[in-house]
């Protein structure tokens, strides 16, 4: 419980320094990044997402990101993609830059992480940090704009598949 606290208050006394958010006024209870996404009517906040991932980037010396809605659309369609085959994988549709092509999205470094099963932001968060080919995602230098999503199916054991898309 005291890691929750921490990274609460982290993110609370960092959130300043960020781009203003555009994300609907908080509601009560949690911050949006333990809220779980595991029922059809809820939504990842991508604009905690990037607060995230932006403090992470610059505690290691990295630029901060900028959710981008095109990659947000992105993202949505291979979250999708992956509960409806009930499948993790970057493949469903094509590799990352075959779609982004086909998306008329033209980018020199892209990356992206997929997962399953994890309920909030920050699981999914912790879990692509302690996985080295995901955390070198996350920290690619030269990326500055992202697309998160995840998408719930509730018959299913992971339950949430989850989409990062990173580009330059």
């Amino acid at each position: 419980m005291t890691c929750i606290a921490l990274l609460a208050a982290f993110g609370a006394a960092v959130s300043g320094c960020l781009e203003p958010s555009t994300a609907a006024p908080a509601t009560e209870g949690p911050p949006s990044f333990y809220r779980k996404l595991d029922s059809a009517r809820d939504r990842i906040d991508p604009i905690a997402a990037r607060d995230l991932i932006s403090i992470y980037r610059r505690n290691q010396g990295l630029p901060t990101v900028a959710v981008d809605p095109e990659l947000q659309k992105e993202a949505e369609a291979q979250a999708g993609a992956m509960a409806k085959a009930n499948v993790a994988s970057t493949s469903l549709r094509g590799g990352l830059r075959e779609r982004l092509a086909k998306a008329g999205y033209r980018s020199s470094a892209a990356v992206e992480n997929v997962s399953a099963g994890y309920l909030t932001l920050a699981e999914a968060f912790s879990g692509w940090r302690q996985s080295p080919p995901h955390n070198s995602n996350m920290l690619k230098p030269g990326v500055r704009r992202i697309g998160i999503a995840t998408a719930y199916v509730p018959g299913s054991k992971y339950r949430v598949f989850w989409a990062l898309v990173l580009t330059d």
